[in-house]
């Protein structure tokens, strides 16, 4: 991607000016970013994927009772008999990860990987019926809203109380104030940076939106896959010395820790960290690691002679010295080192370029397309 050439997608902008100027900072507001733009998928289909159980789907509706507002949650797989009649306002049905199923929406989702693919999570469609919306609420990572059906009002607000409302099952902000209002028509798209309160609500009709959302790891939850990483490859690599003290004394106070065991739990963990790049391997396998609902059908074994492709649900990246692929890593360099960075940049090889692989390099593209994770062109 030539990420200095200005987009429509951006409204002109090209990625370079947009990632210095918006990402993180400022919301960006792109009428016709995809002019024309019809949806990727019928609202039918869309359905049929929410009645899935490998797919991520929830259902948020509002309903009136004697004057009050009453918000209800429910978590899919849904049949259709489950979701309210077309015709029922305030609903909305919310389809995780429709990129994992559909190409349209992988290839959709691959005009913003002008942000690194470690962040790139996933495409979401939001189907509502009139009225329908999720309440004003903030995310904690960055998301493109694309309008793809009829019309939905967006009211934002960068200052905003983040208190939430306590009785009602999706986090609604109790006191949100809009500082701005669109209304997005199909081919329209707003930008959102991480934490910016946003309220949208369909109107005029049943509307479906597209967003692109971005993977924020919180630094707990970052600490704890990571360390759990290393520790398994600390265990596979023998690390299963034990703690000796031939020479402890008796003690008078035995809830002390002695500080021998101390040293010894600090040395386990050095030890863990005493290869350079195990944290960095760690890291790339951690990201590339496919969701646990992602699963590949074996390929059959062919030949590559026509090119490769990765499937739409492989997550490969690298850095300096690995490659990863579907939560694997491998030690690459030279020339086959630059052939399966190009793969993962590209997510395609064509012939000319498979043939300057190595065996080594072609046999394993041929495995991974056994597996599933590619295929032949």
């Amino acid at each position: 991607m030539n990420v200095n050439q200005a987009l429509p997608l951006l409204g002109g902008l090209s990625p370079a000016i947009f990632m210095q100027r918006h990402w993180h900072k400022k919301p960006l507001l792109v009428r016709q970013a995809i002019p024309g733009f019809k949806p990727l998928l019928a609202r039918s289909a869309l359905f049929e994927l929410a009645a899935q159980d490998d797919v991520e789907s929830r259902l948020v509706a509002l309903e009136r009772k004697r004057g009050k507002q009453i918000w209800r949650l429910r978590h899919g797989p849904f049949a259709r008999r489950d979701l309210p009649a077309l015709k029922t306002p305030e609903w909305t049905l919310l389809v995780q990860g429709v990129d994992l199923h559909v190409d349209a929406a992988h290839a959709l989702m691959n005009q913003f990987r002008f942000v690194p693919d470690a962040r790139l999570d996933d495409l979401m469609i939001s189907y509502a019926s009139e009225g329908g919306g999720v309440g004003p609420h903030y995310d904690s990572y960055d998301v493109f809203l694309l309008q793809a059906q009829g019309r939905r009002r967006w009211r934002i607000g960068r200052r905003y109380d983040t208190t939430l409302r306590d009785d009602v099952p999706v986090k609604i902000l109790a006191n949100f104030v809009p500082e701005q209002e669109f209304v997005l028509e199909p081919g329209d798209m707003l930008y959102l940076p991480h934490r910016y309160a946003h309220d949208g609500v369909a109107v005029g009709g049943e509307c479906m939106t597209y967003s692109v959302g971005f993977r924020s790891p919180a630094s707990g939850e970052l600490a704890q896959e990571l360390l759990q990483r290393l520790a398994e490859d600390a265990a596979e690599e023998g690390g299963d010395e034990r703690y000796r003290d031939p020479t402890q004394a008796a003690v008078k106070s035995p809830g002390a820790i002695p500080a021998a065991l101390q040293d010894f739990a600090r040395e386990a963990l050095q030890d863990a960290l005493k290869d350079p790049q195990a944290l960095a391997r760690a890291l790339g396998e951690h990201l590339s690691e496919p969701k646990s609902s992602v699963w590949f059908e074996p390929g059959e074994a062919g030949t590559l002679e026509t090119g490769v492709v990765l499937d739409r649900r492989t997550r490969m990246m690298y850095d300096d010295r690995h490659i990863f692929i579907n939560g694997e890593s491998y030690r690459a360099g030279g020339r086959d080192a630059t052939l399966m960075r190009r793969l993962a940049d590209q997510r395609r090889l064509e012939a000319k370029e498979l043939a300057r692989a190595s065996e080594a390099a072609r046999e394993l593209l041929q495995s991974w397309c056994e597996t599933g994770w590619a295929h032949g062109l």
